[in-house]
């Protein structure tokens, strides 16, 4: 030690010199707070790479059902010309569809509904079968109720416009006259 004025100045020997114990101790507690930071890191790794996991099944279950569904709109669309066609063809009575005049255009419209219900088929289009079931909320939407002692109350026994599905989804639903008991 250096004294100048009676006050006393460690030089850099006499601070390097610590308690043998001290260094230890010392090494220990930085040693486990290493190991701490190295658990966190590890941890904000896995979270890391399950999220990006995550995101990767996320964006190929969307670009999936994108695939899938993307004829969603197109079809509902074209549902209201099948509409019109299937009204066309009920609307022919019977000796009309047998005069020879009227014959070719019944057979041509038959032939177009029927390609109408291929490329539907095609495309995962399928029509919801209504009368005679149970009313589901989730397939049909029940426009009136009509009293009947022939069926059970909530049967489906007048089908007013036919509903679709595409694939497992709900394109339009089928809207009916549920029956419910005689007044």
């Amino acid at each position: 030690m250096i004294e100048d004025d009676k006050t006393p100045v460690a030089d850099a020997e006499d601070i390097a010199e610590t308690p043998a114990d001290a260094e230890p101790a010392a090494a220990a507690d930085g040693f486990a707070a290493l190991e701490d930071e190295l658990a966190e890191a590890k941890q904000a790794v896995l979270y890391a790479q399950a999220e990006v996991l995550n995101v990767r099944r996320r964006a190929e279950k969307e670009t999936a059902d994108a695939r899938t569904y993307a004829a969603t709109g197109f079809a509902r669309d074209i549902l209201s010309v099948s509409d019109n066609l299937m009204r066309g063809l009920a609307a022919i009575p019977d000796d009309l569809r047998s005069d020879d005049k009227i014959k070719s255009l019944v057979a041509g419209l038959e032939a177009t509904a029927r390609e109408l219900d291929s490329v539907f088929q095609r495309h995962g289009i399928s029509k919801i079968v209504a009368l005679g079931e149970t009313l589901d909320p989730n397939r049909h939407q029940a426009m009136l109720e009509v009293p009947t002692a022939d069926a059970a109350p909530g049967t489906i026994v007048q089908e007013i416009q036919t509903g679709y599905m595409i694939r497992d989804r709900l394109l339009r639903p089928a809207l009916v006259g549920v029956a419910k008991k005689p007044d």
